[in-house]
C-alpha cells in the first residue's frame, strides 16, 4: 500500500472523478489542493451550464439521449443554476475538482447518476472549457463595450460643453501653444475609440466554437456542431480539434487588447495628475475620489488616478506572463493552461 493511499484512506477516484476510470488509489490531499480549480473557474457556471444544455440536446439529436432524458437534464440544470445565482450551491471539498465536475455530481443527485452520466458521452473537458472559457470572455468583453461607449459619450460630451475652456498645451511637459480643454479631452477619446474598434475585432476572432473537438481527435457520434455553435452564439467553427481545445490565442488578444486599453487609461489618468496637482491647477478632483493624508490635512491626494496607474502595470505583466506560460508547450491541451 502507498503511503498516499494511507493518507486518502483507499479513496478511488472512479467513484468521484471524470477521470478515475483506471485509477485505483486515491488523490493525496496536497494533490487534490494544488490541482483544484474551482475556486477560480466556478465564475463560469452559467458558460458551463449553457454548453452542457447545447451538448445534451446535439446527444439527443444524434439519438444517444431520449427526448425525456433530454429534458430531465434541462430541468436539472435549471435547478443548478439558480443554485448557483444564489448562492447555494454546496460545493464538496475533495469531489468537486472544477466547475465541470462540480455541475456534473450536482445533476446526478438531482435527476439520477443514470442519465447524468450519459451527458458526458463523446465530450472532454478539455473542450469543454475552451468553450467555456470563450463564452465568458465573450460576455465580459461585451459588458467592456457598453462601458467604453459609455465613456466615449461623455467624452464628446464633456467636449461640447467646455469647448470655450482654454488651457497650456506641452510637448516634452513643457509648456507650448494654447489649446481648448476639448480638444486635450478628445484627444484621449481617439485613444479609446482606437480601443474600441480593437475590442469589436478581438470579440470577432474568439467568436468559433470548439465544442465537439472532444479531448483532441473531435468526435464519433455524429452530433451537430454546427447547431451547437449556432445555440451558442457561435459564428462558426473552430476547424482542428487539435488546435481547438490548445488555442488560447484569443485571451492573448484579449490580453493584449486591455494591455492597450489600461495603457492609455495611465496616459490620462497621469495627465489629470499633473493637472491637479498645486503646480498645475488646472483640474480639481472630486472629494468622493480624492484622500487625504494622516500627517499633513493640506493634502488632497490623487489616489484613484494613481491607482489607475498601478493597475496598468499589473496588466501589462499579466499579458506578458501569459505569453511565457504558453510559448514552449506542446501540442493539444497541457495543464498549464489552467493556471
Amino acid at each position: 500500500m502507498s503511503s498516499s493511499q494511507k493518507q486518502t484512506g483507499e479513496s478511488k477516484p472512479a467513484q468521484n472523478k471524470l477521470w478515475g476510470g483506471r485509477f485505483t488509489g486515491g488523490l493525496d490531499p496536497l494533490m487534490e489542493a494544488y490541482n483544484e480549480s474551482l475556486s477560480l473557474d466556478k465564475a463560469f457556471y452559467a458558460e458551463d451550464i449553457d454548453g452542457s444544455i447545447a451538448w445534451a440536446r446535439a446527444n439527443k439529436n444524434a439519438g444517444i439521449l431520449t427526448e425525456e432524458e433530454f429534458e430531465q437534464i434541462e430541468r436539472g440544470f435549471r435547478v443548478v443554476r439558480k443554485e448557483w445565482k444564489t448562492d447555494s450551491f454546496e460545493i464538496k471539498p475533495g469531489v468537486d475538482e472544477d466547475i465541470h465536475t462540480a455541475n456534473e455530481r450536482r445533476l446526478g443527485e438531482i435527476i439520477g447518476p443514470a442519465i447524468a452520466g450519459k451527458l458526458h458521452t463523446g465530450r472532454s473537458r478539455n473542450d469543454q472549457i475552451a468553450t467555456d472559457l470563450r463564452l465568458w470572455v465573450r460576455r465580459k468583453l461585451l459588458e467592456i463595450e457598453d462601458h467604453l461607449a459609455s465613456l466615449l459619450k461623455v467624452i464628446v460630451s464633456r467636449a461640447e460643453n467646455d469647448i470655450d475652456l482654454l488651457l497650456p498645451g506641452y510637448t516634452h511637459l513643457q509648456r507650448a501653444q494654447p489649446v481648448r480643454w476639448s480638444h486635450w479631452l478628445l484627444s484621449y477619446g481617439s485613444c479609446f475609440a482606437r480601443d474600441f474598434r480593437g475590442l469589436k475585432y478581438v470579440i470577432e476572432e474568439l467568436n468559433y466554437s470548439p465544442l465537439g473537438s472532444g479531448a483532441l481527435s473531435g468526435n464519433v457520434f455524429d452530433i451537430d456542431r454546427r447547431a451547437i455553435a449556432q445555440e451558442l452564439g457561435f459564428k462558426d467553427l473552430c476547424l482542428n480539434s487539435m488546435d481547438a481545445v490548445s488555442d488560447r490565442d484569443f485571451l492573448l488578444k484579449t490580453m493584449g487588447w486591455g494591455s492597450d486599453f489600461m495603457m492609455h487609461v495611465s496616459r490620462i489618468a497621469q495627465d489629470l495628475c499633473i493637472y491637479s496637482s498645486q503646480e498645475f491647477g488646472f483640474v480639481k478632483l472630486a472629494d468622493a475620489y480624492s484622500t487625504g493624508s494622516s500627517l499633513m490635512p493640506q493634502k488632497k491626494n490623487p489616489d484613484a488616478l494613481e491607482l489607475l496607474r498601478g493597475k496598468s502595470g499589473t496588466m501589462h505583466g499579466l499579458h506578458s506572463g501569459f505569453r511565457v506560460a504558453l510559448n514552449s508547450l506542446p501540442s493539444c491541451y497541457n495543464k498549464d493552461m489552467q493556471e
